[in-house]
C-alpha cells in the first residue's frame, strides 16, 4: 500500500504539460542578477564592486553568518552594476548585476573532479557550505545547516524529496528522469555526513517512469529504499513525507531532527554530489517554465540570475490570453507584477497562466462546514485561526498553534465560500514574528541600558 497522511486534497496537478519535456540548456544570458537573499536567514554580504572581472563559479557575495550561504556568479563577465534590484519576493534587494563575456570561463578551482572517498564528513559538510547549497524545493533552507544537528540529535534516516506535489512543476521529475546517478552519488555522500544507514527516496504514483529509474539507480546501494506514494497534496511537505515513508510523527514546534529524520530534495542532492565530487557551485538548477499562459511549456537548465522573459522565450512565448504569472505553482507560489525579475535558488517553477485559469469568486461568511479542518495536513482549525487574525488576537492565533502552518493552501482550496484562509494565516504569522522581533529588540535595548 502507498504511503500517505492524514488530510490533504487533490487539485489537478497539470503535470501532462511538461512532464515529457527533456531538460534543455538555454544561450548563456547576457545579464545576470544576483540579490543576495536568494535563502533563509541571513543576508548574504557582497565582496565584489563595479567594474570587477569574474568568472563563472567565482563567489561574489560571502555568507553572512552560520544560518546563510554565499553567493556566486553563475556567467563570467563584468559586474556592471552592485544595487537593490527587484526580486521574485516583490521587494527591491541588494543584488550582483553581472553582463557577461561570452567566455563562460570557470573560476580557478571550480569544475574539478575530487577523490570523494578520500574526504571526511566534516570536507563534505565544509565543500556544501562553500558551494552556498541551499534546498532546491522550494524553501531554500541552507543545506550546511541542515547537514549540522546538534550533537544530542541523533539522525539515523535520509529522505530524498522527489514527490513534486505542486501542481504544474515538472523539474524534479525530470531530473530523476535524467540524472538519475549524480542524485544517488549525493544521497550518499548525504549519508556519509550524517553518518546515516537508511535512506529513502520518496516519490509519488504519477510519476512510475521515475521509480522505475531511481529503483535501478539505487539497486547497487546498501540502506537505500524507493518507496511509491499516494498521489495528494501536499505529500511533499517534510512532515507529511516522514509520516508517509516512516510512520515517525515531528511534534508539534518540532524539526524533522526530533525524529532522526533530514529531508533533502532531489535537486540538492544532484547538487550535492556536483560540490562534493566536481568542485562546482550551485549556479544553475532546472525550473520548470508552463502553464496555458505559454506557447510551449519547457523544463531547462537555468543560470541563476536569469530573468523570468528570458526563459519565457524558450517557451515560445506568452498566449494573447496570459493574464498571472507566478513564482512556483498555484498553490504556494508567489505572484509577480513583471517578469524582469531573476530566477534565484527557491525558483523550481515559473507558471503563467491565462484570465479563466485565474478568476475568483467573492468571499462570503464562514458556513462553519469544517472542510478546511478535515483537509488541514497540520490538524488545525484554519477558520478558527484565521478569525484570530482578523480580529488581531495574536496570544490566541499562537495557542491554537498558528505557527504550525505550512502555508500550503490547502483550507483556501477547499473552501467552498472562497474564504482566504491561508493568507489570513501567513499575515498572522508575519505579524507574530515582527511582534517577536520588536520584543527582542526592546528587551536587548533594555540589557545594554543595565
Amino acid at each position: 500500500m502507498a504511503g500517505t497522511f492524514s488530510g490533504g486534497v487533490h487539485p489537478d496537478d497539470a503535470k501532462l504539460l511538461s512532464n515529457n519535456k527533456k531538460l534543455i540548456t538555454p544561450a548563456i544570458p547576457s545579464i545576470v542578477i544576483l540579490p543576495v537573499r536568494q535563502h533563509i536567514g541571513a543576508p548574504s554580504k557582497i565582496v565584489v564592486e563595479k567594474g570587477q572581472q569574474v568568472k563563472k563559479g567565482q563567489m561574489v557575495a560571502e555568507a553572512g553568518g552560520f544560518v546563510s550561504v554565499p553567493q556566486h556568479a553563475s556567467i563570467s563577465g563584468v559586474v556592471k552594476a552592485v544595487e537593490p534590484r527587484l526580486s521574485p519576493m516583490g521587494i527591491k534587494v541588494q543584488s550582483v548585476v553581472i553582463e557577461s563575456d561570452g567566455k563562460d570561463e570557470w573560476a580557478e578551482g571550480c569544475n574539478t573532479e575530487r577523490t570523494v572517498s578520500s574526504m571526511s564528513s566534516d570536507d563534505m559538510r565544509e565543500a556544501v557550505k562553500t558551494a552556498g547549497i541551499v534546498g532546491l524545493g522550494g524553501a531554500a533552507f541552507p543545506t550546511h545547516v541542515k547537514l549540522s544537528p546538534p550533537k544530542d540529535k541523533s539522525i539515523d534516516t535520509v529522505i530524498l524529496n522527489g514527490v513534486e506535489c505542486e501542481p504544474y512543476a515538472t523539474c524534479d521529475h525530470r531530473i530523476m528522469l535524467e540524472y538519475p546517478e549524480k542524485i544517488v552519488k549525493g544521497l550518499d555522500i548525504l549519508k556519509k555526513i550524517l553518518g546515516c544507514s537508511n535512506a529513502y527516496i520518496g516519490i509519488e504514483q504519477n510519476k512510475p517512469d521515475a521509480i522505475k529509474v531511481m529503483r535501478n539507480a539505487v539497486k547497487d546501494y546498501k540502506g537505500v529504499k524507493v518507496v511509491s506514494l499516494k498521489v495528494k497534496y501536499p505529500q511533499g511537505g517534510e512532515k507529511q513525507l516522514i509520516y508517509a515513508v516512516t510512520k515517525r510523527k515531528v511534534p508539534a514546534g518540532g524539526l524533522p531532527m526530533d525524529v532522526g529524520c533530514v529531508v533533502q530534495n532531489v535537486g540538492t542532492a544532484m547538487a550535492v554530489y556536483e560540490a562534493v565530487a566536481l568542485g562546482i557551485p550551485l549556479i544553475q538548477r532546472a525550473v520548470t517554465v508552463t502553464g496555458h499562459g505559454v506557447k510551449e511549456p519547457v523544463n531547462v537548465i537555468a543560470r541563476l540570475g536569469t530573468t523570468f522573459d528570458q526563459l519565457i522565450e524558450n517557451a515560445g512565448g506568452y498566449t494573447e490570453n496570459v493574464s498571472k504569472l507566478i513564482m512556483g505553482g498555484p498553490m504556494m507560489g508567489i505572484s509577480q507584477f513583471t517578469d524582469e525579475v531573476p530566477v534565484v535558488k527557491g525558483t523550481s517553477c515559473i507558471l503563467a497562466m491565462e484570465e479563466q485559469e485565474t478568476v475568483f469568486s467573492a468571499e462570503l461568511p464562514c458556513i462553519s462546514c469544517g472542510m478546511c479542518v478535515d483537509v488541514c495536513p497540520m490538524h488545525l482549525l484554519p477558520t478558527t485561526i484565521a478569525s484570530m487574525v482578523e480580529h488581531e488576537r495574536w496570544d490566541d492565533a499562537k495557542s491554537y498553534h498558528i505557527l504550525d502552518c505550512i502555508e500550503c493552501g490547502c483550507c483556501t482550496y477547499i473552501c467552498p465560500t472562497n474564504r482566504r484562509l491561508v493568507e489570513n494565516l501567513k499575515f498572522g504569522k508575519a505579524k507574530i514574528a515582527e511582534i517577536r522581533a520588536k520584543e527582542q529588540a526592546q528587551k536587548k535595548a533594555a540589557e545594554e541600558k543595565k
